[in-house]
């Protein structure tokens, strides 16, 4: 029994890097150091290139045996990782490197030690959470179907998302989408559509922006979707229909304050209860959403632009990831450890 045991082939971890936005140097001491500490095997590397966002990378770890797979990326690079990972039973494990790091905002994982990160993929436990796929309609009635993280839309965000200035971006991070709001605005106008919600009738309406989202957080502390839970088996479908010449204030104070300040507080919720504008901003939940657009639109997902589609269909896979998470709670102080940054790349971009 105990030559058994002695012969046994420790775990191995697998980490999927974006070189343009990790310094895999560094990163690669902290990996080895934890990898030790943990007594498993020599963790398997993978590069994304232009070309190959991290998918095929995951699944050739995954043939490989590896017990988890870390992404070290952009939102782009977890989307495609979890892609790989859906319904395999392999955990992803998060390492704070990226701009937005959506996921792992939304799970309320920590955004700024690497160090801790990769500690936690080789002891946490794992989280089941579900993900959202998205079947996309392109013009020429080609199709392609692909999974989210976080959020899917089309209309604002996503003319915002594409005219986001990629150097500006990588300079200030989240913030340069205040510089693509910008750009966006003159360009919009309302997208008429149609809609139905796990096979219900079919119904038009128009609207500025449609997000599906399986989780409700955007960068910033920006509670769009205040009831999305990443593992209740649903989606949470929100449509900004501004009217007038203060529409877009009140989508601003429904999103800004009512959802981010009013909603902690009971009182603040009876606020809200009184307030009848329920046009500016609706909310519903559904397991399976189509769209189809009377004009071919801009998408995103994850924060990433997508092309254009003419119908757009998202449904809900439950529990179809696991995330690893902390065994314990880290402590107040234990972000203040290792940045973020000492991981962070300072190369040319051009890398997914």
């Amino acid at each position: 029994m105990g030559r058994e045991a002695e012969t046994r082939t420790p775990p191995r971890a697998a980490i999927v890097v974006n070189p343009v936005k990790v310094d895999a140097a560094k990163l690669r001491a902290l990996v080895e150091a934890a990898e030790t500490a943990a007594g498993w095997g020599p963790t398997l590397w993978f590069e994304t290139t232009a070309h190959e966002a991290g998918g095929e990378a995951t699944a050739t770890a995954v043939a490989l045996g590896a017990s988890v797979v870390m992404a070290a990326g952009g939102d782009g690079t977890v989307r495609a990782v979890a892609e790989a990972l859906r319904d395999t039973g392999v955990p992803l494990g998060l390492l704070p490197v990226g701009t937005g790091n959506l996921l792992a905002r939304n799970l309320e994982l920590n955004l700024t030690n690497v160090e801790l990160a990769v500690t936690t993929a080789f002891t946490g436990h794992d989280r089941a959470i579900d993900l959202g796929v998205i079947e996309v309609t392109r013009g020429d009635g080609s199709t392609a179907e692909h999974v989210f993280l976080v959020m899917a839309g089309l209309g604002l965000d996503a003319k915002m998302i594409a005219k986001t200035n990629k150097a500006l971006k990588k300079r200030v991070g989240w913030l340069a989408y205040v510089d693509g709001i910008g750009r966006a605005l003159p360009e919009l106008r309302p997208v008429k559509l149609r809609f139905r919600m796990d096979g219900s009738a079919w119904r038009s309406t128009s609207a500025h922006t449609v997000i599906v989202g399986n989780c409700g957080l955007l960068p910033g502390g920006l509670l769009l979707i205040p009831n999305a839970e990443p593992d209740d088996g649903l989606l949470d479908i929100v449509a900004l229909r501004p009217e007038g010449p203060f529409g877009w204030l009140k989508v601003w104070n429904k999103i800004a304050f009512e959802n981010g300040v009013l909603r902690k507080s009971a009182a603040g919720r009876r606020i809200i209860d009184l307030n009848h504008d329920v046009r500016s901003v609706t909310y519903a939940k559904g397991r399976d959403f189509e769209l189809r657009l009377e004009t071919e639109e801009e998408i995103q997902l994850d924060g990433d632009e997508w092309g254009t589609a003419r119908a757009v269909r998202s449904r809900v896979a439950p529990a179809a990831l696991l995330v690893r998470v902390p065994a314990v709670a880290p402590s107040v102080g234990a972000s203040a450890a290792t940045s973020a940054k000492a991981v962070e790349a300072s190369t040319a971009p051009g890398q997914p």
